[in-house]
């Protein structure tokens, strides 16, 4: 998503995460400026809408549970920009989930999930080549509170 945005192509189908994924957010990205890529119901599409080719490289990085997407081509001189990114209506994560698991041994916690507040976040994204504007558009997204959950093994 943001490799698209960065390269000023049109994004014609995105969905926002129904939560805040905190490796985003850790990892220095704003909220908001992720994707929901999960088959089959949500997809990520983008329109190479340049003369030219693009090669989407993806970087898997097992050590740092990463992907990277690299995406190249020719220059036609489009610049975009993000610009205007609010977050706001903040919620408070609900409280901890405690969940029993017969599998696990006695005494054993174990977290599954983890905790993100809720908000609304948007940005505008504009492409221009040479003062004109190619693509003009603003995303939105609404995260719900999202609930720590542990599994313990029999007390």
């Amino acid at each position: 998503f943001r490799a698209a945005l960065a390269a000023g192509l049109p994004v014609t189908e995105s969905y926002a995460h129904a939560y805040r994924v905190h490796f985003y957010e850790d990892g220095g990205f704003k909220a908001g400026l992720d994707a929901t890529v999960y088959a089959p119901n949500y997809d990520l599409k983008f329109k190479n809408d340049t003369t030219s080719y693009i090669l989407i490289q993806a970087k898997p990085d097992s050590r740092k549970q990463t992907l990277t997407f690299e995406l190249y081509g020719t220059s036609d001189a489009r610049i975009s920009q993000i610009t205007n990114h609010k977050v706001w209506d903040i919620k408070p994560a609900p409280p901890d989930l405690f969940q029993d698991d017969p599998t696990l041994p006695a005494g054993v916690t174990k977290q599954v999930d983890w905790k993100a507040s809720g908000a609304k976040a948007s940005f505008d994204y504009i492409v221009r080549r040479n003062g004109e504007i190619l693509t003009e558009k603003t995303f939105f997204s609404n995260f719900r509170p999202w609930q720590a959950v542990y599994l313990r093994g029999p007390q």
